[in-house]
């Protein structure tokens, strides 16, 4: 696949994450990259948050505050990719 321009990624890039794009004349799908981008946050927040209170408050639920540590990990590692194609001019 060749090196994409940033006015490429700018314009947009049709049937981008669509695999059945453009089939029976429908419209190529559009990636909401901000709202994932917010959900991310939130997830990271939330999850964070919560799991430094369970260890903190509850020790009897510290396996549930490991499960949110991975989620946290998880939102963290989401939310650095979103970013990163929003940076590069991905319309969304």
């Amino acid at each position: 696949m060749p090196k994409r321009s940033r006015e490429e990624y700018e314009r947009g890039l049709p049937g981008y994450h669509d695999p059945m794009a453009g089939v029976g004349g429908a419209p190529y799908a559009r990636s909401a990259l901000t709202l994932r981008l917010w959900l991310a946050g939130f997830g990271l927040v939330f999850c964070a948050g919560a799991a430094v209170a369970l260890f903190l408050l509850v020790p009897g639920l510290a396996w549930f505050a490991w499960v949110l540590v991975v989620l946290a990990v998880i939102a963290a590692v989401d939310f650095a990719w979103v970013a990163h194609r929003k940076q590069r001019g991905e319309p969304g």
